[in-house]
């Protein structure tokens, strides 16, 4: 075992929640961090939970500290912020963003970050386009190590019913021998399995994975 530490920001999601999972099974890192808005339980020895204020800066560098690996992926939805745009960027570009700064501030050598297929930040589309700043954003920040996970619809069981989403999903999957490659939906715990395996390659550089680059990461 490595005495290292995973940190993951966005445990509670579909990813998160997947990526968690793994790491407990993967014992890669003896401590895995879960950094957290809200209190949760503590199902393992090695597991660490730290409570933060996403808003307050300092509370989350402090959480970063002592990283050797930061997953982020943390994200909202149009629903949860009742189309309010300002709050889904407080999300989805201030978490990242200021995660990424903090890893370098405090020589965390990896993040690996989860983004959306056809983020571009001259996109029409907003939610596209505030992908596509991300990764220019944290681009920018120069760190050593940076992985950006790009799936298209993610399958797997959610902890909340959305019937829109499920409805697609069977379209999707229906569908999907007609959709170019990188738009095949992906069950996200193969996005997981990918990002586990980018941490531990330890490759130096920017990198980007569409569906087949993930799939080729699977064991």
């Amino acid at each position: 075992m490595n005495e290292k530490t995973a940190t993951i920001i966005g445990v509670t999601g579909l990813i998160g929640t997947q990526l968690y999972d793994l790491l407990k099974q993967d014992r890669s890192f003896e401590t895995i961090r879960l950094i957290v808005r809200r209190p949760m339980p503590k199902d393992d020895p090695g597991t660490e939970i730290k409570l933060v204020d996403f808003n307050d800066a300092e509370s989350l560098l402090l959480a970063i500290e002592g990283s050797d690996v930061v997953f982020c992926t943390v994200g909202t939805t149009n629903k949860k912020v009742k189309g309010d745009n300002d709050a889904y960027r407080k999300v989805d570009f201030d978490i990242p963003v200021k995660a990424a700064r903090f890893c370098k501030t405090t020589g965390c050598e990896t993040l690996v970050l989860v983004s959306a297929v056809g983020a571009n930040k001259n996109s029409g589309n907003f939610y596209l386009k505030l992908k596509g700043e991300v990764e220019v954003a944290v681009r920018e920040i120069g760190l050593d190590s940076v992985h950006i996970m790009r799936p298209s619809m993610l399958l797997g069981d959610r902890k909340e019913f959305r019937a829109g989403e499920k409805i697609g999903k069977a379209l999707m999957q229906a569908t999907s021998f007609l959709l170019p490659s990188k738009y095949k939906p992906i069950h996200a715990r193969n996005v997981a399995k990918a990002m586990l395996a980018v941490a531990e390659e330890k490759k130096k550089g920017f990198f980007v994975y569409e569906y087949n680059d993930m799939k080729r990461l699977l064991p």
